[in-house]
C-alpha cells in the first residue's frame, strides 16, 4: 500500500505494454492511456507505451508523475503491425522473472500481424460500436490468448450473447477536473467568453474523421436537426468542438452548415491551434459548462467519453438509443431513435440517428431550460478514474500478473 495521509493503492508487480494512441495524444484514446499508464506506473508495474499514433521515428521516454516510462514509436505500418509484438517481446525480456501482459486499446480488427499469436497474454480493451458484432472483431476476441475487456454495458451484453467470455471495465474521467466550471483562467466567465449569456447553447464534441461517404459521428444528421430546431428557436447557437474543415480526413463542415441553411453566425468552433494540440482539460470543462445540452447522437459509440465528461459538468446529453450510448445517459438526458445502416467495410450494422427524433430531443431540452443537472453530475461519478482503477483495474491486473 502507498502511504498515510493519502489514498491507498495496491502494490502490484509485472511487465505490461500498452498499445494505443500515444500517452496524452489529443485524442480520446490518448487521454485514457494517460490515466492507465500513470496508474500502472504508480502501482509498481513495469510499463511501456507502444504507439500506433502520436510518436514516429525514434524511441522516447514518457515522464509520468510516478517515474519514467519507455515510449516505443509507431512502425512503418499504420497500426504498428510490423513492430508492436516485437516491442512487447523486447520489453518483457528486460524483466524475465515477471509475468507479462499486452493491453490493447483500439479497434482490434486492425491487428493483423501473426506475431500477436506468440504473445501469451493479451487484454484487448475493445470498442464495440456496431449493433452486430463485426466478424473480424469476433475472430480476434475468440483467440485463446486474448481476454476481451468491454468498456460499456452494451458491449458486454453483445459478447455475452455470443458466448465470448469478457470482463467489463469502463472508460473513466477525472471528476476533480470535469465538474461545473464557470470561469476560464483570468476570471473570464464562460458565457461572457462564448458570448452566449442570452443564448441556448447546444454543444457537440466529436472528432471530424470520416470513413468515405459515411461519418460515424453523424454530423449531417445532427447539424440538419439543429438547423430545423434553430428556425423555431433563433436564440440558440451550436458550438462544435472539432476541426471544421476535416484536415483531409474528415468533412468540410462549413459546406454542410451552408447546405442546410444554418446561418454561420449561429455556429462556433474552437481555436484551431488549441484544438489541434489539445485544449487543457480545465478549459474543456468550462466549455462543457457553457453548454445547455450536448448533442452526441452518432451511428454507434464504443464508449463516448464526451458524454460522461459533459454530464460530470452538469450538462444533459442527447445520444443514440443503441450501442454504448444507450447506457451512458442519465435519467434526465435524451435518447434518440434511428434505423439500421449496413457498414460494408465491417460487415455489421450501425444505426443512423433520426433527424426528427433529434429535433424532438432538442425541443425537450429547450423546454427544460438552462442550468446544471445534478442528476447528470451524480450519474457521471461512477466513472471517476480512481473509482474505476480500484474497483476494476486492480482486481483484473492481480488475476493476470
Amino acid at each position: 500500500m502507498y502511504g498515510c495521509c493519502m489514498a491507498t493503492y495496491k502494490k502490484l508487480s509485472g511487465t505490461v505494454s500498452v498499445w494505443s494512441n500515444s500517452y496524452n495524444a489529443p485524442t480520446g484514446y490518448g487521454q485514457q492511456v494517460k490515466y492507465l499508464v500513470d496508474r500502472l506506473k504508480r502501482s509498481g508495474i513495469d510499463v511501456a507505451m507502444l504507439s500506433n499514433f502520436g510518436l514516429e521515428g525514434t524511441k522516447s521516454t514518457i515522464k509520468t508523475p510516478h517515474g519514467k516510462v519507455p515510449h516505443f514509436p509507431r512502425g512503418f505500418d499504420q497500426y504498428s503491425n510490423d513492430v508492436a509484438a516485437q516491442d512487447h517481446d523486447t520489453w518483457k525480456k528486460l524483466n524475465p522473472d515477471q509475468k507479462d501482459l499486452l493491453i490493447t486499446l483500439y479497434d482490434v480488427w486492425v491487428m493483423t500481424s501473426p506475431m500477436y499469436d506468440q504473445i501469451e497474454r493479451i487484454a484487448s480493451w475493445v470498442p464495440l460500436d456496431h449493433e452486430t458484432l463485426p466478424p473480424k472483431v469476433e475472430a480476434w476476441l475468440r483467440k485463446p490468448n486474448v481476454t476481451p475487456i468491454t468498456m460499456a454495458p452494451a458491449g458486454k451484453r453483445q459478447l455475452d450473447d455470443k458466448g465470448i467470455e469478457n470482463i467489463y471495465i469502463p472508460h473513466s474521467i477525472e471528476t476533480k477536473v470535469y465538474k461545473p466550471t464557470f470561469e476560464l483562467p483570468g476570471n473570464r466567465n464562460i458565457h461572457e467568453f462564448m458570448k452566449t449569456e442570452d443564448k441556448f447553447v447546444v454543444g457537440m464534441v466529436a472528432a471530424n474523421k470520416a470513413s468515405g461517404l459515411l461519418h460515424r459521428k453523424a454530423f449531417s444528421e445532427n447539424i440538419m436537426a439543429f438547423s430545423i430546431f434553430h428556425k423555431k428557436n433563433p436564440d440558440s447557437v451550436l458550438y462544435i468542438h472539432t476541426d471544421p474543415l476535416g484536415s483531409g480526413i474528415g468533412w468540410n463542415l462549413v459546406e454542410l452548415i451552408k447546405a442546410v441553411g444554418l446561418p454561420m453566425e449561429s455556429v462556433a468552433f474552437p481555436n484551431p491551434l488549441e484544438y489541434r494540440y489539445g485544449m487543457a482539460q480545465e478549459h474543456l470543462a468550462a466549455f462543457y459548462t457553457g453548454m445547455d445540452v450536448m448533442l452526441a447522437a452518432s451511428y454507434g459509440e464504443g464508449f463516448g467519453v464526451p458524454t460522461i465528461e459533459a454530464q460530470a459538468c452538469g450538462t444533459p446529453v442527447i445520444a443514440s438509443n443503441w450501442a454504448a450510448s444507450q447506457d451512458l445517459v442519465s435519467e434526465d438526458g435524451f435518447l434518440v431513435d434511428g434505423q439500421p445502416q449496413w457498414d460494408a467495410s465491417q460487415h455489421a450494422f450501425w444505426r443512423i440517428p433520426s433527424v426528427p427524433s433529434i429535433v424532438k430531443a432538442l425541443e425537450m431540452a429547450y423546454e427544460r431550460g438552462r442550468g446544471r443537472s445534478q442528476a447528470s453530475i451524480d450519474f457521471a461519478k461512477q466513472f471517476d478514474v480512481e473509482k474505476v482503477w480500484q474497483e476494476s483495474w486492480e482486481p483484473f491486473l492481480e488475476s493476470q500478473l
